[in-house]
């Protein structure tokens, strides 16, 4: 049976599979819509598909650092925690995050049609479809970033065995232990604080205007504070709003480990320059916390093993 462009399109629509993996399946089964998804399932290129309606909200984040200069940060989730945990997913994360620092691309589909740097006659999207015909769940790369300091550094962080990754990126004139150790301790602030933006003049106007709508109709909804006077409640706006900015703006923040309790951020790195005789200025922050956006299945392991004996 010939097989055509269209029942090639018609079998990638419905598995997901490549296209020369379809049209393989296709002379293989002479032309069998059925039989060539079969095809394609025992020899795990539907397998991904199959999965595809589960929920990967586990997972973790891994981060590297080349040379201080160069770094990189990724998301690779898994349906189970227990996945996370593999050795073998683990070391398929660990080249994501290889892939990453070497990277050009400035998407993920862009990246995921990259040669994969493991094996030059496969993509990183064939790479994952490997990946998950051998560990058996559903996988993930969620999202990656690279970030570079050209005069200066960047550092990592990794929390919790990978469920909170963080880049911090500086110019700063003296690249050396101690101003390496101050970085750090800031990206650690950021993973445990959440920093959204590094100063106030980061933070762009649509978004100050949306939470002052916010505090201005909590105001409104409060019997007391809706009597007050508009000058007063201008006031009450500002000063709210000045609040929220030192819980989000890094460098308003107290530092975590200020001695005092009260040094900001930019008073404790204003102190490391000194020490070492340069500026450290914060360029970018990237944080990634693993699986925040996305729904968890509330399965129990014993549910679980119910629901494949009756699948």
């Amino acid at each position: 049976m010939a097989i055509t462009a269209s029942m090639v399109k018609e079998l990638r629509e419905m598995t997901g599979a490549g296209m020369m993996d379809c049209k393989k399946a296709l002379n293989e089964t002479n032309g069998d819509m059925d039989a060539a998804i079969e095809y394609l399932r025992k020899n795990g290129e539907a397998k991904a598909v199959k999965k595809a309606g589960r929920i990967a909200a586990e997972g973790i984040v891994m981060a590297d650092v080349k040379d201080d200069k160069v770094a990189a940060i990724v998301e690779v989730n898994s349906e189970t925690d227990f996945v996370a945990k593999n050795a073998d997913f683990q070391a398929f994360v660990k080249g994501v995050v290889n892939q990453a620092l070497i990277s050009n691309a400035d998407n993920m589909e862009s990246f995921m049609a990259e040669t994969w740097n493991e094996d030059a006659s496969k993509t990183v999207n064939d790479a994952l479809t490997e990946k998950i015909a051998v560990i058996g769940e559903k996988l993930s790369i969620r999202r990656f970033e690279k970030v570079e300091a050209e005069n200066g550094a960047v550092v990592s962080y990794i929390h919790g065995g990978g469920r909170i990754g963080v880049l911090v990126s500086s110019e700063t004139a003296v690249v050396n232990d101690a101003v390496k150790e101050a970085l750090k301790n800031v990206a650690m602030q950021v993973a445990a604080l959440n920093a959204k933006f590094i100063s106030q003049a980061d933070v762009d106007q649509e978004y100050l205007e949306h939470e002052k709508e916010i505090i201005i109709a909590q105001i409104m909804n409060d019997p007391k504070e809706s009597q007050k006077p508009e000058k007063v409640i201008q006031g009450m706006v500002t000063g709210r709003i000045n609040k929220q900015m030192k819980e989000i703006c890094l460098l308003d923040q107290v530092y975590v480990k200020a001695e005092d309790g009260k040094q900001s951020v930019a008073k404790y790195l204003e102190a490391v320059g000194k020490e070492n005789g340069t500026t450290i200025t914060l360029k970018k922050i990237v944080r990634y916390e693993t699986g925040e956006g996305l729904e968890k299945k509330n399965e129990d392991f014993a549910a679980e093993v119910a629901a494949q004996m009756n699948a």
